[in-house]
């Protein structure tokens, strides 16, 4: 019976090693003319320009992209002079609603399919959004749009405290009220 279980178990061993063995090797080869598609910048927002490049398609490789999950539509990838890489660009449309979107190029000579993701936000990373105006609360702002008001206020303040002040210092005198 031990040996029944040495030999299964020497088997299975085998065979988890030699699996280990092939599936690094077989992702090597897919690896070796690159992949991959690069999206820069992987996070864009509508309107802005997009780059996509891969090296899939080997030295001189052209590539035609579609971006139409975003709404953009087909564009070409041609050869470039940097490390045999394909390189081309697309804009994002502007009604592009946030999301993550699959990027696809198909090689020109062996249709090989390649894939990348782009993400939309609405806001970009580099231009903040500042608010801009008042909040409407219905108290009104110390500084509020109109001037005239603002003054007409402090100067309604100033009497106040005046006439308070006044006031005050009739009673502290006895002179009543």
């Amino acid at each position: 019976m031990r040996r029944t279980v040495r030999l299964l178990t020497g088997t299975a061993l085998a065979v988890v090693a030699a699996a280990g063995v092939a599936v690094p090797a077989a992702h090597a080869a897919a690896g070796a003319r690159g992949g991959s598609l690069a999206v820069y910048p992987a996070t864009a927002v509508p309107g802005g320009h997009v780059s996509v490049n891969t090296a899939a398609c080997g030295d001189g490789g052209a590539a035609t992209g579609d971006a139409g999950a975003v709404g953009a539509g087909r564009f070409a990838l041609a050869p470039s002079a940097h490390e045999g890489e394909a390189i081309g660009q697309f804009l994002v449309p502007p009604s592009a609603q946030p999301g993550t979107y699959e990027i696809v190029a198909e090689c020109a000579g062996d249709g090989r399919r390649i894939t990348g993701d782009m993400v939309i936000t609405l806001a970009s990373d580099r231009q903040p959004v500042l608010p801009r105006g008042s909040v409407k609360t219905g108290v009104g702002g110390a500084l509020g749009p109109d001037p005239v008001q603002t003054a007409a206020g402090v100067a309604a303040l100033a009497v106040a405290a005046a006439g308070g002040t006044w006031l005050l210092h009739r009673r502290a005198r006895g002179d009543g009220f």
